[in-house]
């Protein structure tokens, strides 16, 4: 006999338990809860990592290193071959314009302008940073460049008062 064929002859679903249905059921009485506490009565949960009382895995495992991924600045990318797909020549190009085409998902990100492919058209970029790659083929097609970076939050200066 081969397991397709015992499959083939079982139930599909199995019932579901009938608890609290008397002690001939089998899970009468406590219905499977034990004796008391809060864990057998009614809206009782546990918190994720919660270990009754022994210290939490995590906080067990020493904690080493260190990472600069949450200060990285991320940018929305595009490459050049596919503003000479998109755009005609004299076009300006940002990132308002490149979110209208769906080259770009949105303009909370910073624009960044690598270098893959050719350009053959004369566009206005404005962006948050080019590739020296992008720059010379932009500018080789006669292109200009514009770069902003968005303001980042810096924590101002104090000034120190003199005791008098």
């Amino acid at each position: 006999m081969m397991i397709h064929e015992i499959t083939s002859l079982v139930e599909r679903y199995k019932d579901r338990k009938r608890i609290g249905r008397g002690r001939g059921s089998g899970h009468g009485k406590t219905s499977g809860r034990g004796h008391k506490g809060a864990k057998s009565r009614s809206g009782w949960s546990s918190k994720l990592a919660r270990e009754g009382g022994q210290l939490a895995y995590f906080r067990r495992i020493p904690k080493r290193g260190f990472s600069n991924k949450n200060f990285a600045t991320r940018f929305s990318v595009v490459n050049v071959r596919d503003l000479e797909k998109h755009f005609k020549d004299g076009e300006a190009v940002n990132v308002e314009s490149l979110v209208a085409r769906g080259l770009v998902r949105d303009d909370s990100l910073p624009l960044k302008v690598l270098g893959c492919g050719e350009l053959s058209r004369k566009l206005s970029i404005a962006a948050g940073k080019v590739s020296n790659a992008a720059r010379e083929k932009i500018e080789k097609a006669g292109g200009t460049i514009e770069l902003h970076m968005p303001a980042v939050w810096t924590r101002p200066a104090t000034r120190k008062t003199a005791a008098t």
